[in-house]
């Protein structure tokens, strides 16, 4: 009996761990509790559906510490005027599902059409952004934390 309790308990975690992975890269963002402000910018870009499509996506996800650091006034700034909000958001997205152990230093092109500058000297870095955390993966994708906002040129 016991180890009927053992072998039911195991799969029921199995059954959460697997819908845990199951949500998509909004849903992940969400569900972490650090990615508020770039949940409402996505929402305000109207770019939730893209990211809940079929992807995959990567994500370079600034984290509510990060949005912070832009001053309040261009942030508001940027949040009222929806295609500079979209080209910055899409500036974070790369297409296709890169983990850490794949990036490589150089141009990587992202969705909003220009090209990220990528460094592994020391710590990857995103242009100025630094890296810190990888690989959580995601239904449609991966995101990767940055610690600043990137913009594109």
């Amino acid at each position: 009996m016991n180890l009927k309790k053992t072998l039911i308990a195991s799969l029921l975690s199995f059954g959460a761990l697997t819908a845990a992975h199951a949500k998509d890269i909004v849903d992940t963002a969400v569900a972490a509790g650090t990615f508020n402000t770039l949940a409402t910018a996505l929402q305000a870009a109207g770019l939730v559906d893209t990211l809940k499509g079929p992807g995959p996506f990567t994500v370079f996800a600034p984290t509510d510490e990060a949005f912070a650091k832009v001053p309040k006034a261009d942030l508001d700034a940027l949040l009222a005027d929806k295609a500079k909000l979209t080209a910055v958001l899409t500036y974070h997205v790369v297409p296709g599902k890169v983990m850490a152990a794949d990036v490589k230093d150089g141009k990587v092109k992202t969705v909003q059409g220009s090209e990220l500058t990528v460094s592994t000297a020391g710590g990857v870095k995103v242009d100025a952004a630094n890296v810190i955390k990888t690989d959580i993966t995601a239904s449609n994708g991966v995101i990767h934390v940055i610690d600043s906002v990137v913009m594109p040129r």
